[in-house]
């Protein structure tokens, strides 16, 4: 592309479409970041920059970026949606929001959002024990009375005591009942410390979702309740004198639904149980929507699973309406509308930022010598591909190369050729494909066949970085997440590559990348300049992937910094966290770092009785052992 610019940049990666006015292509080449909405002044703050600041501090790569700008921003842009649906069509109640813990459990998170969800009263939703001290502890200064705490998921009899706790400390703790075992042993729990529980029941919905976890909806869900144990719940209410109690629905549509038909029509189903619980005599006026608001990780917006196609305010608007309608034409009171919107709020606000420490070239290819296997067919078929590589028979031509490939592959295996002449044919059939790349950036339409030869030209770049830690989704489940260099955006790329991380396992590589409005297996990057970092950043990270992130390799966490972007585009880092040092890891793994010291000290000490080293080299080994200890588990370059 002769006409590249910091704008071709913004198309090929698809900055302005899936960065929610968040991130943008600034004009020296580095993408910046602002948290302002559109409608107000916007300073960009390049990225770039904060790397640099940060490697002033000698906080090492990988490091996580939260922004808290963008945290606060997505929180009010929900309420506000709300706000805005409930007073346009005259709704009779409000909207009061609950965040879901297991979405991102972070301490600095979780207290950032009690925090500037204030005034909105947003609470928490917690699926376990210790996901309840969480939110107890952390709404103990916020004014809990106002805040709601929605407790899912299995729970015994502590967990039961906790959330009765809360109750008698003045505290909507609302105890969703999942299955119908568990509601004997709520009743008998409420009954031995005196107090009325809040209930709700979670109904299984039939409506199915479509997108990546759709098993999460329809009669299979292996969560609520069908619509006969519904039924039982609230006779065995009623037997006890307790229906009262109930006074909240809960559903679940799923995760990232990308089609907001799908999200009407489960409501539209929930509101009938809804009416019904209503008619059996419960107070109700709490309806819980549970998740399900999508993230646009393409940035296509469409129905496809890792895009939506609807917006804040529609999705806001639409549930409304339906709500409504329902509720009027059955004559019952609006109730409060809760949702566990999680994934959409938290996502933009953390960036993992990573360099790059090697490349594995496949593009640039050196030719062996015309004379150097004289005599061998298939070689000099590939010097013919080779010479004769071009538009009108390009396919025909690639095809013969990796016909030819194969058949020095047979002879090598066979041990007919030498490892010399096998590479040199390598080097040979890449060339080829090299041509042909260059013949396919001009042409309008590449057929498939060809293009599938792509991923063979691509280089490998070698991230500093764990995928199975700090992108798990995206060796899990195929989740794609918007990868791309952080600078030089001012230069066109002249390569393309796929990302491989730093563990030692062939699945720890990202291969999605989007590229303009489609999906590529391999991203657009630059020449790797010597003495010069690379820095290539994964955004929309902010949802679960903090919380599922593994050991593997005995990766641990990366550093994190927490910013704010001052209204006038500069930026204060804080809350510096230093990420897992080995000891960290290995203490994770049952292994006694101390007890690992004085084990390596002891046979340092043998190997001097035995004579392996001198007595005046001790002190030293032991040394770079417990450096080694306290060290970070990823790549530190000399001096870190």
């Amino acid at each position: 592309m002769p006409d590249w610019t910091t704008t071709t940049a913004d198309e090929r990666y698809g900055v302005s479409r899936w960065g929610a006015d968040y991130f943008s292509v600034m004009d020296n080449g580095e993408l910046g970041v602002f948290s302002a909405s559109s409608g107000e002044s916007r300073c960009s703050t390049s990225l770039f920059d904060m790397v640099k600041r940060l490697q002033e501090r000698n906080i090492a790569p990988p490091f996580l970026l939260r922004f808290n700008n963008i945290l606060e921003h997505q929180v009010r842009l929900l309420n506000e949606a709300f706000a805005n649906a409930i007073e346009s069509q005259q709704y009779g109640n409000r909207y009061q929001g609950v965040f879901p813990i297991k979405v991102n459990q972070q301490r600095h998170v979780i207290e950032k959002l009690i925090e500037v969800g204030s005034p909105w009263q947003y609470g928490l939703e917690v699926g376990s024990k210790p996901e309840l001290i969480v939110a107890l502890a952390s709404l103990a200064q916020h004014q809990p009375e106002e805040r709601l705490i929605v407790c899912s998921g299995y729970k015994d009899a502590e967990f039961i005591d906790l959330c009765l706790t809360a109750t008698q400390l003045g505290i909507r703790c609302f105890i969703v009942i999942e299955t119908p075992q568990e509601l004997t042993l709520i009743l008998e729990r409420s009954a031995k410390a005196g107090v009325d529980p809040f209930l709700g029941v979670r109904s299984k919905i039939s409506t199915e979702m479509s997108g990546h976890w759709n098993e999460t909806s329809g009669d299979r869900s292996v969560f609520g309740l069908t619509a006969s144990q519904v039924v039982r719940c609230v006779d065995q209410l009623k037997a006890a004198g307790k229906l009262h109690c109930l006074q909240l629905l809960h559903f679940h549509l799923g995760s990232q639904i990308p089609d907001i038909r799908d999200i009407r029509n489960g409501v539209s189903e929930a509101l009938q149980v809804y009416v019904s619980l209503f008619q059996e005599g419960a107070p109700m006026g709490t309806l819980n929507m549970g998740g399900g608001m999508a993230v646009d990780y393409s940035g296509l917006r469409s129905s496809t699973e890792h895009s939506m196609n609807y917006g804040l305010d529609e999705y806001a608007a639409d549930v409304v309406e339906a709500v409504k309608a329902t509720l009027d034409e059955q004559e019952v009171p609006h109730p409060v509308l809760v949702s566990e919107t999680g994934r959409a709020i938290v996502a933009y606000s953390s960036v993992l930022v990573f360099n790059i420490l090697d490349t594995m070239e496949f593009s640039t290819v050196d030719l062996p010598a015309r004379d150097a296997h004289d005599g061998n067919e298939v070689i000099a078929n590939l010097w013919h591909a080779v010479d004769n590589t071009s538009e009108q028979r390009l396919q025909e031509t690639v095809n013969d190369a990796a016909y030819y490939r194969e058949e020095l592959l047979k002879q090598f295996s066979q041990g007919h050729i030498s490892l010399r002449l096998r590479a040199d044919g390598d080097q040979l059939f890449y060339a080829v494909l090299a041509k042909a790349e260059k013949i396919m950036a001009d042409m309008p339409y590449v057929p498939d066949d060809l293009k599938k030869y792509r991923a063979l030209l691509a280089d490998v770049y070698y991230g500093n970085f764990s995928l199975f830690q700090s992108l798990p989704d995206a060796w899990a489940i195929d989740q794609l997440f918007p990868v791309m260099p952080i600078h030089r955006l001012d230069e066109e790329p002249q390569r393309r590559a796929v990302i491989s991380d730093i563990t030692c396992d062939c699945d720890g590589k990202i291969d999605q990348f989007i590229d303009g409005y489609d999906i590529s297996g391999t991203l657009p990057v630059h020449n790797i300049r010597p003495e010069e970092d690379y820095f290539i950043g994964a955004f929309l990270v902010g949802g679960y992937q903090e919380t599922l992130g593994s050991l593997h390799n005995l990766f641990g966490d990366t550093n994190m910094v927490s910013v704010d972007i001052r209204g006038d585009g500069s930026f204060k880092l804080n809350q510096e966290l230093d990420g897992d040092s080995i000891a960290d890891v290995l203490s994770y793994t049952e292994y006694d770092p101390r007890q690992l010291l004085e084990q390596f000290r002891s046979f340092v000490e043998s190997r001097i009785d035995s004579g392996h080293i001198a007595a005046n080299q001790r002190r030293k080994i032991i040394r770079n052992f417990q450096d080694s200890m306290s060290g970070y588990t990823y790549y530190e370059t000399e001096g870190e």
